[in-house]
């Protein structure tokens, strides 16, 4: 394979495998440093290879040449809360050539090839290394010409059938390992050089180091193995967020690391609620990049500064999650980059604010050390990641990390790169609230493209508050996921065309017209005006209707009746956005009351049109109830007068 021309799939120098059995990748680069010790760096796996949990090996035979043979057993993390781990038996065989190249070859052992059986691992799918390795051959004046082949399979009938894209994409495979390889030996050699600037005062290797423990306890957070102590915590019913506990911190944290000060002598442990969902539509880095540098969209102050309590080992009252509230702003420090700019890592300054929580004022500076990667739109494959963890004021080399947050993985292949020139600045997108879903115009961005979002929190917790802290966890896990869909619908590129019912966004003729059926209707029905405008065209009673302050929406004349639309009030009750509203039945918002109340005034509905119903409870798409006084049902006519569909309204609705 050594010297092919790169094909139509190839990205940049890098190409990958089409059509062939499992997924493969092949690059050639020069780097400065000598082939003993890029081969030295290659063989260190863990270093650079961000999905490898662990490399064994557990033996090694010395060849006639000077080589070696090694058996190699190796697990990887998953890259979501949706599959299992992979595992791999691999032999490797590593020796000199006459020209001073250091070849390493290595392929997996199975039961085609004879050899011993490697381990077996629980909850592991054994995954196999077809023919790969590296070549790294001398130059002259120094340096090494690096070839490298990488070609696995990773069994992907055996993961859902949405996710398998994950597992036979060979440019995915290529940004995890072939081009990972060569970045991370390349940063090595700059490292080496001394010609690199780096922040705080700190040795590479140090900052590298946190690096790789923000990334790898992240990882170890998603995954939540046994043998590292997690176990799962019963559920409330709902299986959207997980909920995972580990009573032994100790052995999660590592050696390395003293984490007396996150966990106190009364005995507690780290809890982590984690998710992972499917988003339509929406670039990868783009995302990151807005969760990056608009913290205050999604994060909750109040959990933030539980989070850092934890670290000074003083007393704090686990908090409520507020619908708002002020946050103050975040100040980026970055401490380090790699050489091409993909990975960055940065302190965050949460500046002080005061949050009243029961019994504690907390109004100081908060800390955060983060690490993004992934953020350049134009790298094909490339996985975005948002990871970040509390440190106190000292960040010290063996600071105890407990990273949480965000991967989005794409899942198809993109059949337009967006736009360079699209703006992050989203505040005039925004303003529409959640479930929004206006968007910045882009016509080059109308790729219709899928990604995984991944979302892990971890907390730590004292014994006996360890109920209210997973309750907290999960309710903040839900939220969060309501605010990135948000956010995710206002940066989707629109998609010109669209021709299902009502999931066009406001302000196209379909949404005009239901809002004037809406409130034609409810004033024949009623005698009152519902849409109060200064005047009457279709644009006013749009905006009337959007703007409302109490909660309306439509559902289907079904016998099991779902929500085609809602104005910006009903969006944020339901906690959604206008595209997913249509999975949303109107049994499953409300309670047994509300449903027996609907029931018995379902016929005067029909006949008279209209009907009032008492104040009560109902639910949010996220599992939060909400109140209301009362409730307003009314039957939607169009202009031949015939029922369209049924409209509600929430009136002087709130979260409980």
């Amino acid at each position: 394979m050594v010297g092919m021309k790169p094909g139509p799939d190839s990205i940049g120098i890098i190409a990958v495998s089409h059509n062939c059995s499992g997924v493969a990748a092949r690059a050639c680069g020069l780097v400065s440093l000598e082939p003993t010790k890029v081969a030295e760096i290659l063989k260190d796996r863990p270093s650079w290879y961000r999905d490898c949990r662990c490399v064994d090996v557990l033996q090694i035979i010395p060849t006639g040449n000077g080589g070696t043979i090694e058996l190699i057993y190796m697990q990887t993390y998953a890259p979501t809360t949706l599959a299992a781990p992979r595992d791999f038996w691999i032999l490797r065989y590593t020796s000199g050539l006459e020209d001073g190249s250091l070849v390493i070859c290595e392929r997996s052992l199975t039961q085609a090839t004879g050899g011993p059986s490697g381990p077996n691992a629980p909850n592991f799918v054994r995954a196999e290394v077809l023919p790969s390795g590296y070549l790294i051959r001398p130059c002259e004046g120094g340096g090494s010409m690096i070839h490298i082949v990488d070609h696995v399979d990773l069994d992907a009938w055996s993961v859902p059938e949405v996710l398998r894209p994950l597992y036979e994409s060979p440019k995915i495979l290529a940004q995890k390992m072939t081009i990972a390889a060569l970045r991370h030996i390349r940063q090595i050699a700059h490292e080496s050089s001394g010609e690199m600037p780096y922040g705080g005062g700190r040795q590479p290797a140090v900052l590298r180091t946190f690096s790789q423990r923000l990334s790898r306890g992240f990882n170890d957070a998603v995954n939540g193995f046994l043998d590292d102590g997690w176990s799962l915590m019963s559920s409330d019913r709902a299986e959207d967020v997980t909920i995972a506990i580990n009573s032994s911190p100790n052995k999660l944290a590592g050696s390395h690391v003293n984490p007396s000060q996150m966990f106190t002598a009364i005995g507690g442990g780290v809890l982590c609620a984690k998710a992972s969902m499917l988003l339509q539509n929406v670039p990868p880095a783009l995302l990151v990049r807005f969760l990056r540098e608009h913290r205050s969209e999604w994060a909750d102050p109040g959990v933030d500064a539980y989070s850092a309590a934890a670290l000074r080992a003083s007393p704090y009252a686990v908090p409520g999650l507020r619908a708002s509230g002020f946050m103050g702003s975040q100040v980026i420090l970055p401490l380090a980059h790699t050489l091409e700019h993909e990975e960055f890592l940065e302190v965050i300054r949460l500046e002080g604010h005061s949050l009243c929580h029961d019994e504690v004022v907390l109004s100081r500076d908060m800390y955060l050390l983060q690490l993004c990667s992934g953020v350049d739109e134009n790298a094909a494959g490339a996985c975005a990641q948002l990871v970040f963890a509390p440190i106190d004021e000292s960040f010290a080399d063996d600071a105890p990390l407990l990273p949480s947050g965000f991967r989005v993985i794409p899942l198809d292949a993109k059949t337009d790169a967006p736009s360079a020139t699209r703006t992050l600045d989203l505040a005039s997108t925004l303003e529409v609230g959640p479930g929004g879903t206006r968007a910045p115009s882009d016509a080059s961005s109308t790729s219709n493209t899928r990604s995984v979002l991944t979302i892990a929190f971890q907390f730590s917790y004292e014994n006996h508050l360890r109920e209210s802290v997973a309750a907290m966890a999960r309710q903040y896990v839900r939220t969060v996921v309501a605010s990135v869909q948000r956010v995710a619908m206002a940066i989707a590129p629109s998609r010109p065309g669209g021709q299902l019912e009502m999931k066009n966004p406001p302000g196209s003729p379909e949404a005009h017209t239901l809002a004037r059926w809406i409130g034609r209707s409810y004033r024949f029905h009623t005698g009152a005006e519902l849409l109060c405008t200064e005047s009457q065209s279709a644009d006013a009673s749009l905006k009337a209707l959007w703007q409302h302050s109490d909660s309306i929406m439509c559902c289907s004349l079904k016998a099991a009746p779902v929500f085609t639309f809602a104005n910006q009030a009903g969006l944020d009750m339901l906690e959604t956005t206008l595209i997913a509203l249509q999975d949303i039945s109107l049994e499953k918002i409300l309670d047994d009351d509300g449903r027996k109340a609907l029931c018995s005034e379902f016929p005067k509905i029909m006949q008279q049109g209209f009907a009032y119903l008492p104040g009560g409870v109902c639910v949010s798409s996220m599992g939060r109830p909400v109140s209301y006084e009362q409730a307003v049902a009314w039957k939607v006519l169009g202009d031949d007068d015939a029922p369209h569909c049924l409209a509600f309204m929430f009136v002087n609705w709130s979260f409980v």
